[in-house]
């Protein structure tokens, strides 16, 4: 090809020119024409750098290989523009054969003419643009062109290599070589051969090239369609997209209206509520606030540490219901629910493979647990509600649907009003429906138990701070498992020593049962028989929210003739290991045959068609409180059952339940905890029977003269030995493993099949009409709790086998006597004593501002040498006695650490309720400063560590509520002013807390300022469990408030002017109020005066009640100290005469001591045995109570 090349660019020299100069003869300016070639023209530099350095590196690469390349090194390079110019003495004699050089110059070519031009200038012109380009592909490729050109012996022609060519600037060598015979003979000889294999590989490569070309677009084409269908799928999936962002935009902005909505109705709300409560306060005076103004209401859902329910507070949309007339006819149908059963026989055929399911759970369903880690279920989500559902509130019989959402702070409820249901709701139960706008933030929640709803596990109870509780039902369980992933991590609360998890509160009851150390605590006698069966109603999902699963409590008591009760008779009490329909024998053979003979292949075979709990027979208890009246009369149509039917009479409703195959029904907690339940407080006509009886109050049994003789002689009944003994039985039938299965049946303990958890699936039934037939079923025969445990229940550890002490008197009545240097006035002895502190100590402040810390032996044994002798040490005294005195005082020194100081009011006469000590000993609060302030210090170096105002006039009395978990507590100051201040003490800060900003250092103020005295206050209590302040002024009435500041009632002044001094309530709600100087009235929690006791010429200092509230412990300016029996406030012991006033009591936490603290300056300790307090023994002289 290079060849031809030449030629043609030769032969077009050829051309264009017309004559040779044929006279062209080397001669002597050869060797010029040498040396002027040496230097390159510029013109012959257009090849790039680049590509020169990659030859030069090329051909010295063969130079080194060849052993005679060396000569031609400097004919065979290309100089470049970094390159010297190459001299003539430097090149090397050349080997080829020396032509003729024509020489000519640019200049004279430039101006002859073409013609006159030789063959030499001609080719040098034609040729040099192509010739660098043609010596770099001979130098390129002088390793293959070297082997090729060789002669016909196979001599090499150009034995120096073909690199000589590199430094020859002459085209004209180049010419000679390409039209050498030797060149066109190895041409001839060898570049067929290789022009052939070329053409060979060529068709070879390009074949491999249509194919890969071909497969390249196959797999191109492939991509390209793969591409449009994956572009026709996103743009799908993008309008799909769209077009559901675009459905969920509407939906977030109509539940976002739906909330804002809904805010605006609940704001409304409040502040109406708050419209009415100022209202109230600024048009009232005290005296509407009297029982005997006979205002209406209602039963609060507040409920206290054991879960009872006992405060009324006003209804402020009561009614009579005069429009709620008696039924006009009473036909004796048979509640017995068998005759509806059967004819709805069709209906059950179809869900026969659903109601055969065995009874007996298995282990595997026993042991399914949600298992959730915790660390997965705290996610991050974005924006203001992190999740929203659709579910319903449930509220006594009221089943409301509406939207819960809940933020990153705060658990929201909206009812739906546009819901078909919403309308058709009476209008009269919308007072009674709590939180249809309600709004919870995180912090308040307490406790999350997991709920069934129409025996379905999709329901949720939530405890909160306000002691109350709210109940929603949703679709299915997967969303009940979502809304506890994001409401706070407490599980069931801390109350049953289960751990505050997620997974805890989503536990079924067998586990929590399992898990919990409740069952243990009762066998050692450490909580109540009341306190474990509301336990066990608790746990099994039995709750306040839905009526259909009341809590659940045994009839104890089997003597309502009687004119005295006997509680230690066994005959007195029911048979606790049968079912109530099996207590009568007649009856118990009747259900049996009903059993043995059931024919039905249909359903299974029961004994009962009804059932002990259901919402029929709880309204029909509670009949005479809000808010149960309206909700039965929305059950019954808006009238009241004839009063036959109507509960009247304790004693025949026991008769019926042992008489009546249609009645096997137990009791209900207020039985034992709640006596206005037996008063018609709010005055319904509820006719008269068929003998003309008028229905009205409850006839109680002969035994008991008043609604509360009957609580308290039932929960005594319920605490008593022989029940202890025998409870577990009933919890057997009702919770354990007598309450489905064999055991059952042979207890005779078998209701209606629909009763059961797990026996019908209501997600499968597709058919509207027949599910609702279902859950109407399962609301009318009632509901069974869920199944605890499937093995026997333990018994009850014996009372004397744990303390078998408990019934030993000690020997001596004083333990010991502790004299102060100061001679001063006890006037305040506090003895925190309980063993979760860490100080265990009595404190006693005296009237000169003294105080002390004295240390408790809870392990020290009765002495009967109250004072110590020289023969005995003093560590042998301190093992006997119960107290050691405060060691800075024995040591007088430093006294200065046990002084509050010198900054009280004179005028003020200091007193037992002037100062509080904090539960942990560390701290004391004190009030009648001149400033009108009061003060906190502590008792290590009686250091000023907060001074507050709250009063415009000087700080009277304090007092504090019993203590949280954290040590945290309420505290109320009374003042001159007439007001009563609600404070909030933090136990971890050891300071008195703002309620807004609890963790900003902030002077703190009020979280409540309680009106309506209008004289001085002369004695507090409150009570953070009942939620309750009750305050007493000069001459005045005691005034009963919320810790919020709403005023509930005032109590029944005995006379006019009497001044209530003390107040000493309990947590049972047994209320002693002492007037004047020894007029004690006891008052129910709800402000009814029961008693009233005279102590005549005594003036009572002190008074406290015992742990139980059987007792009330009394001191007064006598030197007496006595105890009193709290129901009837009778004497029942009192101790030896001291010889001073007895201006303070304390008893300690575990009964064992009763503290004195008299006018001279002594401590004396009294020992105690609440136990065997059964016979009065008084001293001659003790005064007595006129009742």
């Amino acid at each position: 090809v290079i060849y031809n090349f030449c030629l043609a660019s030769i032969s077009d020299v050829n051309a264009d020119t017309s004559s040779l100069n044929d006279s062209t003869s080397i001669n002597d300016t050869n060797h010029k024409d040498t040396d002027e070639s040496g230097v390159i023209d510029d013109k012959t530099s257009g090849i790039s750098k680049v590509d020169l350095e990659a030859t030069d590196q090329d051909a010295t690469n063969l130079n080194n290989t060849s052993a005679t390349s060396t000569q031609y090194a400097s004919i065979a390079s290309i100089p470049t523009s970094n390159q010297p110019a190459i001299s003539k003495t430097e090149l090397p004699e050349s080997k080829l054969p020396e032509y003729p050089k024509a020489n000519f110059n640019s200049n004279a070519a430039a101006s002859s003419a073409s013609s006159s031009m030789n063959i030499t200038e001609k080719l040098e012109r034609a040729l040099s643009n192509i010739a660098p380009f043609l010596r770099d592909i001979f130098t390129e490729f002088s390793h293959i062109l070297t082997k090729t050109l060789v002669g016909s012996h196979g001599q090499e022609l150009l034995p120096n290599g073909l690199h000589a060519l590199k430094h020859s600037a002459s085209v004209v060598e180049l010419v000679m070589l390409l039209c050498s015979q030797e060149w066109q003979n190895s041409l001839q000889k060898h570049a067929g051969l290789a022009f052939i294999e070329l053409v060979n590989e060529g068709r070879l490569l390009a074949h491999a090239s249509k194919d890969h070309v071909v497969k390249v677009a196959n797999e191109a084409e492939f991509i390209l369609n793969r591409m449009r269908a994956d572009d026709i799928r996103k743009a799908s999936e993008f309008e799909q997209l769209s077009a559901q962002t675009t459905v969920e935009r509407k939906g977030e902005e109509q539940l976002c209206e739906h909330f804002i909505t809904a805010a605006r109705q609940r704001h409304q709300a409040i502040a109406s509520r708050l419209q009415e409560k100022y209202l109230a306060m600024m048009i009232n005076d005290k005296t509407a606030y009297l029982n005997s103004s006979r205002p209406f209401w209602k039963l609060d859902p507040w409920e206290d540490d054991l879960r009872r329910r006992r405060r009324l507070v006003r209804n402020l949309h009561g009614t009579i219901h005069s429009e709620a007339t008696q039924k006009s006819s009473f036909n004796g149908t048979n509640d017995d629910l068998i005759t509806g059963v059967i004819q709805e026989e069709n209906l059950l055929k179809q869900l026969k493979q659903q109601k055969v399911q065995n009874f007996n759970q298995t282990t595997a369903d026993e042991e399914d647990m949600l298992q959730v880690d915790e660390k997965d279920l705290d996610h991050d989500f974005s924006g203001p509600i992190r999740f929203s559902t659709e579910c319903s509130l449930i509220c006594g019989t009221a089943v409301v649907h509406g939207a819960l959402a809940l933020t990153h702070n705060a658990m929201l409820f909206d009812a739906d009003e546009y819901d078909d249901s919403f309308s058709k709701f009476d209008a009269k139960m919308f007072p009674y429906i709590d939180n249809l706008h309600g709004k919870w933030h995180f912090t308040e929640i307490r406790a999350i138990f997991s709920r069934r709803y129409l025996l379905q596990e999709k329901a949720l109870e939530i405890f909160v701070s306000n002691r109350t509780s709210v109940m929603f039902a949703f679709n299915d369980r997967s969303v009940v498992k979502k809304v506890v992933n994001f409401l706070p991590r407490v599980g069931v609360g801390g109350r049953y020593g289960l751990p505050q998890q997620r997974r805890t509160a989503l536990a079924s009851p067998k586990q929590l049962f399992r898990s919990a150390n409740m069952t243990q605590r009762w066998q050692r006698r450490e909580i109540s028989n009341f306190e474990y069966l509301i336990y066990l109603n608790t746990i099994s999902g039995r709750t306040y929210q839905d009526l259909n699963q009341y809590p659940i409590f045994p009839w104890i008591i089997a003597d309502y003739e009687s004119e005295k009760l006997d509680l230690n008779s066994p005959t007195t009490y029911r048979d606790l290991s049968k079912p109530v329909g099996a207590l009568n024998p007649t009856r118990k053979a009747f259900f049996i045959e009903r059993y043995n003979n059931w024919e039905s292949d249909t359903m299974p075979p029961f004994h009962y068609g009804t059932h002990y709990s259901t919402a029929a027979f709880t309204l029909s208890w509670l009949i005479r409180l809000e808010p149960f009246t309206t909700f039965y009369l929305n059950l019954q149509e808006g009238k009241f059952d004839h009063a036959n039917r109507v509960f009247h009479s304790i004693p025949v409703s026991w008769q019926n339940c042992q008489r009546d195959s249609s009645d096997v029904k137990e009791l209900i907690p207020e039985f034992f905890s709640l006596p206005e339940m037996f008063t018609n407080c709010n005055h319904y006509k509820l006719g008269r029977t068929e003998d003309g009886l008028k229905v009205d109050d409850v006839i109680l049994p002969k035994w008991a003269e008043t609604p509360e003789d009957f609580i308290r002689i039932n929960r005594a009944a319920l605490e008593s030995e022989f029940v202890s003994c025998h409870l577990h039985h009933w919890i057997d039938l009702i919770f354990g493993y007598k309450q489905r299965g064999p055991e059952a049946v042979r207890a005779v303990n078998v209701f209606y099949y629909l009763t059961y958890e797990g026996t019908v699936n209501l997600d499968s039934i597709t058919n509207p009409t027949d599910r609702t037939a279902i859950e109407t079923q399962i609301r009318n025969f009632g509901q069974a709790p869920s199944q605890l445990l499937t093995e026997p229940h333990p018994p009850r550890n014996s009372a004397m086998n744990l303390t078998p002490m408990m019934y030993n008197v000690s020997p001596e009545d004083v333990s010991m006597i502790m004299k102060f240097s100061s001679n001063a006035p006890i006037i305040h002895v506090s003895a925190n004593t309980n063993p979760v502190h860490s100080i265990q100590a009595v404190v006693t402040i005296s009237n000169k501002h003294d105080f002390s810390i004295n240390k408790y032996h809870s392990n020290a044994g009765g002495s009967t040498q109250p004072y110590s002798d020289g023969s005995q040490s003093s560590t042998q005294q301190q093992a006997q006695l119960p107290l050691s005195m405060d060691s800075i005082l024995v040591s007088n020194l430093n006294l200065s650490r046990r002084n509050l100081g010198d900054n009280f009011d004179e005028r003020i006469q200091q007193r037992h309720q002037s100062f509080v000590v904090t539960a942990d000993n560390r701290h004391i609060i004190s009030t009648g400063y001149w400033d009108k302030s009061f003060r906190v210090q502590n008792t290590d170096m009686a250091k000023i560590t907060q001074v507050l105002y709250g009063h415009f006039d000087i700080v009277t009395c304090v007092c504090r509520s019993e203590i949280t978990i954290a040590g945290n507590c309420f505290l109320a100051t009374g003042s001159r002013d007439c007001t009563v201040c609600v404070w909030i003490w933090n136990g971890t800060k050891c300071a008195i807390v703002d309620r807004e900003y609890p963790n900003q250092e902030i002077n703190p103020s009020p979280a409540a300022i309680l009106t309506g005295h209008d004289t001085e206050i002369t004695c507090l209590w409150i009570s953070a469990e009942l939620g309750i302040v009750l305050s007493g002024s000069e001459q005045s009435l005691v005034l009963q408030h919320t810790l919020n500041g709403d005023i509930l009632r005032s109590f029944e002044n005995p006379t006019k002017l009497s001044t209530p001094r003390l107040i000493s309530p309990s947590n049972d709600g047994d209320i002693i109020v002492c007037y004047d100087r020894s007029k004690l009235c006891l008052y129910t929690l709800n402000g009814k005066l029961m008693r009233q006791a005279i102590f005549e010429d005594e003036t009572i200092q002190s008074m406290v009640l015992n742990a139980d509230s059987q007792y009330t412990v009394i001191g007064g300016d006598r030197g007496f100290v006595q105890i009193v029996r709290t129901h009837d406030l009778q004497p029942v012991y009192a101790y030896p005469q001291c010889d001073a006033s007895i201006r303070s009591l304390a008893i300690t936490h575990d009964q064992k001591y009763i503290m004195a603290g008299l006018s001279t300056g002594c401590l004396i300790v009294f020992n105690v045995n609440f136990n065997v307090l059964n016979q009065p023994r008084r001293e001659p002289g003790t005064p007595t109570a006129n009742v």
